[in-house]
């Protein structure tokens, strides 16, 4: 008769999956503590207009040079603003895509990040 506990051998591969998957949240983690650390930093006009965040894409700060500010084209500087902001994002994104690619090892996981 064969086993009747069919292919033990499953339970090891099992055993190296999850210390495996032990080994990737605890790389996420460290990842996540390192990108809240992480500074980018964005400018626009010409550097008048400078946005920090975190690698996570929390805005940190604005500054404003009040050389660019001009009570008769708020607009101008409201987008400047933005501007900076969003490249400001744009790169903690990017900073944190690649952060977590290294973090994974390359494995797609959608909703962990």
């Amino acid at each position: 008769m064969g086993n009747p506990f069919g292919n033990l051998g499953g339970i090891g591969n099992l055993g190296n999956m999850m210390k495996q998957v032990k080994k990737i949240t605890e790389d996420i983690q460290k990842a996540n503590e390192e990108l809240n650390e992480a500074r980018v930093e964005a400018t626009s006009g010409g550097g008048m207009v400078r946005a920090v965040a975190t690698g996570n894409g929390e805005i940190l700060e604005v500054k404003i040079d009040p050389k660019v500010v001009d009570p008769d084209d708020v607009e101008m500087l409201e987008d400047l603003v933005t501007s900076a902001v969003r490249e400001a994002i744009a790169r903690a994104n990017q900073m944190r895509a690649e952060r977590m690619q290294q973090a994974t090892g390359g494995l797609s996981l959608p909703g962990l990040f």
